[in-house]
């Protein structure tokens, strides 16, 4: 028998890659479902998201999230049909990681609205890690104020019981609610989910192993997982960028956390932004986001520009 070189074998990979053309394709018989002025609406501060972005990337993506949902639904079903018991499939649970910076908070809101045009699911919600974050005068207690964002800022085990009971089919489930203005929880206030079809679930570290190996992840609750990834300087561009836009937007807003930094020089502001992205979200992205993307079931990557340029699938 002929022996085959190793150097002639594809790479051994449990995903598929597929570059931006080939993805492309998948949406040529869709319908771009959103209008101009809706893309500007959901696209965030830095982001280039256009119709054509979200026309070739994002609504073949919902298209595949959606097969996936009212697969799992199906396959529910019959599970429940098989053990003689009623019917009690559960919200499908998506969820989007990846750096600061990068997107993510976008993507989730776009997908939400994309998702939501399909008929297999037609009530989507999305909730964000940052209202599981501890309050600030906790942090303050803890001595971790500069480490918001890092795994341990967060409220876990708040975040675990929040899913379980959405996994669990609770008819009614609370998050805590962020400010980004404040730059705190907000007491007594709410993001309420009551048994969508799909839950988007958006943040830093949400696919970090557990903690000890008895523990629960995250990710475990989840039945689809994204991480955006992007080359570590155009994730640091992009950040600057969003600093120096938010200077002469939210910051110059008298209640906003970040009051102080809106009359910074363009120097100065690019200076105070580096030194937040090298000594917090730098480390925090090194040492705890990227290890995570081989955690993901779809792994999109972003160019300079924003735009996505190939996909990774994991295969089944």
């Amino acid at each position: 028998m002929e022996r085959v070189s190793s150097d002639t074998l594809a790479p051994l990979s449990p995903y598929r890659r597929i570059d931006r053309a080939d993805w492309a394709r998948l949406a040529a018989d869709l319908d771009q479902p959103l209008s101009e002025t809706e893309v500007v609406e959901i696209r965030g501060i830095g982001d280039r998201l256009d119709p054509t972005e979200v026309k070739e990337v994002y609504l073949p993506l919902s298209r595949l999230l959606s097969l996936y949902a009212t697969s799992t639904k199906r396959l529910g079903e019959a599970t429940n049909q098989f053990l003689g018991e009623a019917d009690d499939t559960t919200p499908f649970v998506v969820g989007v990681a990846g750096s600061v910076a990068v997107g993510k908070s976008t993507i989730a809101r776009l997908l939400r609205e994309l998702m939501s045009r399909w008929p297999g699911t037609p009530r989507v919600e999305l909730v964000t890690t940052d209202g599981f974050l501890y309050p600030n005068a906790e942090l303050e207690r803890r001595g971790i104020m500069d480490r918001k964002g890092f795994p341990e800022s967060y409220d876990r085990r708040a975040l675990i019981e929040f899913l379980t009971k959405v996994k669990s089919g609770a008819a009614e489930v609370r998050a805590p609610f962020y400010s980004h203005i404040r730059y705190d929880i907000v007491p007594d206030a709410h993001v309420v989910v009551r048994r969508p079809d799909v839950v988007i679930v958006e943040g830093l570290n949400v696919l970090q192993p557990p903690p000890a190996p008895n523990d629960v992840a995250v990710s475990d609750l989840f039945d689809f997982s994204i991480f955006v990834d992007a080359e570590l300087d155009h994730i640091a561009q992009w950040y600057v960028d969003r600093f120096l836009a938010l200077r002469q937007g939210a910051f110059t807003n008298p209640s906003s956390y970040f009051n102080v930094f809106a009359h910074l020089t363009d120097e100065e502001a690019v200076t105070t932004a580096m030194g937040y992205w090298n000594e917090i979200n730098l480390p925090n992205l090194i040492e705890n986001v990227m290890p995570t993307k081989h955690r993901a079931t779809l792994v999109l990557n972003k160019g300079a520009s924003h735009a996505v340029e190939s996909v990774l699938l994991r295969k089944l």
